[in-house]
């Protein structure tokens, strides 16, 4: 990543919450420096200016990029120095070579410092991009706690439906994502308010954000609410949830809106980002989740880590004579794992996902395993791309 000659000093990093803990080594391997530091700007920046003033280029090297070791590299960087970062695979991986099981603070700079010295090819540089992929991190974290809390509402206004009418809750729970259905039980919580409403005031209601299904959606609440003619004890009670959860529903989505709109933006900035998007089913919130996890693919040898890293690749299973076969594995990035299914759900609608799909399907595999089958071999052509730097391209057929 760097010459290890042009640099005074190397500084590792073994950032924490309150505290990070220091080490300085020269490029001849003498410690220069070892003690702890508050997590504060005026100590980091007294800091690195005194190295740098006495050694020359100070580098600067952390295990955490995001959130607590944001801080330290932004002082550093303002401060003139360089910054890199060691992935944690690749530091755990260093620590075996050290002596001693310990698990301190000190040792873990140390180490640190003396893979940058040492090891530099294990480091990663941490560029501009980077800094748009921690502001990506931030926002898909909190796109991905809304969309459980849309999940969790959703459930709960689905459950209340089902125990107060279930023929309405056949009619309106599959539709509580569109804002038509969420604003017809924001004003209408119970059955009996719908009833009393009736078909000109429903339409009119759904129209302004339904204004296709507006009349058919009316018709069919009015043919459920006929098929029930009894009061389910708990009624009234509902109708004082139901709005309050639909009101919650429609803020959780309007967030996730503006998220998603920041979210694009970054993308567009991204060098990496029309890769990604050009690939059949992946969008944006995917995207991102991948340049998160994935980055440009470097940390990867090959396509088979990076399957493995998202979960994707079968764990074989082997004793003697009478265990033989493949299961899906237990560990990977379950986040990452998640993306590159919807994904592949998502890119049936591509002629080549689609044949592909269906073969698996042909060869007995349920509709799971055919698709984890199809994230598999999506992961070899997304690698392919990012190692590259080029744009999906469809398969092209072999003469018959």
């Amino acid at each position: 990543m760097t010459d290890p000659r042009d640099i005074g000093v190397f500084c590792g990093l073994d950032v924490g919450k309150g505290e990070h803990h220091a080490t300085g080594l020269t490029p001849a391997g003498g410690k220069v420096l070892d003690r702890r530091l508050p997590n504060s700007e005026p100590e980091l920046r007294d800091l690195f200016g005194r190295l740098r003033d006495r050694y020359g280029t100070v580098l600067v090297v952390v295990d955490q990029p995001a959130s607590i070791g944001a801080l330290p590299l932004a002082v550093a960087r303002d401060t003139g120095c360089r910054v890199a970062y060691l992935p944690g695979l690749a530091m755990r991986r260093i620590a075996d070579l050290y002596p001693g099981e310990a698990k301190t603070d000190a040792r873990d700079a140390f180490i640190i410092a003396d893979a940058a010295r040492t090891m530099p090819h294990t480091l990663r540089r941490l560029t501009l991009h980077d800094e748009a992929v921690a502001e990506l991190q931030m926002l898909v974290g909190f796109d991905d706690d809304l969309a459980q809390e849309s999940t969790r509402v959703t459930n709960r206004l689905r459950g209340l439906l089902t125990q107060i009418h279930p023929a309405l809750e056949r009619v309106l729970g599959p539709r509580l994502d569109h804002p038509a259905v969420r604003a017809l039980l924001e004003r209408f919580g119970s059955p009996a308010q719908l009833r009393q409403a009736g078909r000109g005031r429903l339409v009119r209601l759904l129209r302004p954000k339904a204004p296709c299904m507006a009349e058919r959606l009316a018709d069919d609440v009015l043919a459920a609410l006929a098929e029930q003619t009894v009061a389910v004890p708990g009624t009234d009670a509902a109708a004082l949830i139901i709005p309050s959860l639909a009101r919650s529903l429609s803020a959780v989505h309007d967030q996730r809106a503006v998220l998603a709109a920041r979210i694009e933006e970054l993308l567009e900035a991204h060098p990496l980002a029309q890769v990604l998007t050009s690939m059949p089913g992946v969008g944006a919130r995917t995207a991102a989740r991948i340049l998160i996890d994935v980055g440009d693919g470097s940390r990867f040898r090959t396509a088979a880590h990076l399957a493995a890293y998202a979960g994707l690749a079968p764990a074989t299973r082997a004793s003697g004579s009478s265990i033989r076969g493949q299961s899906p594995p237990r560990r990977g990035n379950r986040q990452l794992k998640r993306a590159f299914y919807l994904a592949a759900f998502a890119s049936l609608r591509h002629p080549a996902s689609r044949a592909y799909y269906d073969k698996k399907r042909s060869e007995g595999k349920h509709h799971v395993a055919a698709l984890t089958c199809l994230a598999r071999r999506r992961v070899d052509v997304l690698f392919a791309m990012l190692r590259n730097g080029t744009l999906y391209q469809p398969p092209t057929p072999f003469p018959a």
